[in-house]
């Protein structure tokens, strides 16, 4: 039986797939306008843009990304390249929270992103040699670690690259985009100063990361700034881990049992240590304030809910693709710092 709509009829035939000549004939345009449109947009007003786009939709045309691979030089995709353990992406939410942002950012510029982990030297290796073997065009390199060599195996290779938090190495020319951790927990400290609090404790993060020195150095600067003693034994070291702010808060209630204050450089490490409070039968923030650091799921989801500093997670993770995308196109690496807030809740 013969259809009217140029199907035969027959089991297993399917529709013709949309092509780039239909999109330019919805859209009104000639096929190196979609051509253009399809390979970044340079050199197409914003009316053709417009036009072409809506066509693409209309039509259901599906980009060849072998064939623009072959044309362009380019894969057509950008790695997420994380360089911890596995599990950490699931148990610490920022690191879930970037990849989700990511990839949405990513997703209006059509473009996949691949996730890889590299918390060993053998996903390491693995994962080094399928990005510099030009499967990617880009890197989006989320928790470095000082002495990682992957941000100079990545440079070496030409690979265009991404930090999300400052590089270790300040002579370093990395792209890369960060909240001011600095500033961010000076605030924090302030904050605890001004609500009357003397002895204020901290637990750091990871000092082998821009994040857990720039907090610990905020946290002095505010100690410095109110004429109080950065004292020692206020000073405990976790890895961003709920557990090890659990021990953390531990040693510090040994060292220092008449401590009224802890800073936390995170929410998740800041849930530990409230755990620890409470065992200990100290009162939240009667006897001692909690204040944690990134505003993640994690800080309301405490109890009490935690009084934190805001990192702009979507203005990061919108820089970071920018910077990104604009190195793929040929321009210099870039640095955006940007403001932390601090939130007010139950915890301080």
């Amino acid at each position: 039986m013969t259809r009217t709509d140029g199907h035969t009829g027959r089991a297993g035939d399917r529709r013709r797939a949309p092509t780039i000549h239909d999109v330019a004939r919805v859209a009104g345009v000639s096929r190196g306008t979609v051509s253009r449109v399809l390979n970044g947009g340079q050199n197409v007003s914003p009316a053709a843009l417009e036009a072409v786009n809506a066509a693409i939709r209309k039509t259901g045309y599906v980009v060849n990304r072998a064939a623009r691979q072959m044309v362009t030089g380019r894969s057509g995709s950008v790695a997420f390249l994380l360089t911890e353990p596995q599990e950490r992406l699931f148990d610490d939410p920022n690191f879930s929270n970037l990849l989700r942002l990511c990839t949405a950012e990513l997703a209006l510029h059509d473009i996949p992103l691949l996730l890889m982990i590299a918390g060993t030297e053998d996903e390491r290796r693995r994962n080094m040699r399928y990005i510099t073997a030009g499967h990617v065009d880009g890197v989006l390199l989320i928790s470095s670690h000082f002495g990682d060599p992957v941000t100079a195996e990545l440079k070496k290779a030409g690979v265009p690259l991404v930090m999300c938090g400052k590089p270790m190495d300040h002579s370093a020319k990395v792209a890369h985009v960060a909240a001011d951790d600095r500033d961010g927990a000076r605030d924090m400290v302030r904050y605890l100063v001004e609500s009357g609090r003397r002895r204020i404790a901290t637990v750091t993060g990871p000092l082998d990361t821009p994040g857990g020195v720039d907090r610990l150095a905020g946290y002095r600067d505010s100690l410095t700034a109110a004429g109080l003693p950065a004292d020692e034994a206020l000073i405990a070291t976790g890895d961003y881990s709920r557990r090890s702010g659990e021990l953390a808060a531990e040693q510090l209630l040994e060292r220092a049992p008449d401590l009224d204050a802890v800073f936390v450089a995170s929410d998740l490490m800041a849930q530990g240590v409230l755990a620890a409070l409470e065992r200990a039968g100290r009162r939240v923030p009667q006897d001692v304030a909690v204040g944690g650091f990134d505003d993640s799921p994690a800080a309301t989801a405490a109890r009490p809910a935690l009084t934190t500093i805001r990192q702009p997670y979507d203005r990061i993770s919108a820089e970071m693709v920018r910077v990104l995308l604009a190195q793929i196109d040929g321009d210099d690496p870039a640095a955006v710092i940007l403001p932390t807030e601090l939130v007010r809740r139950d915890s301080a």
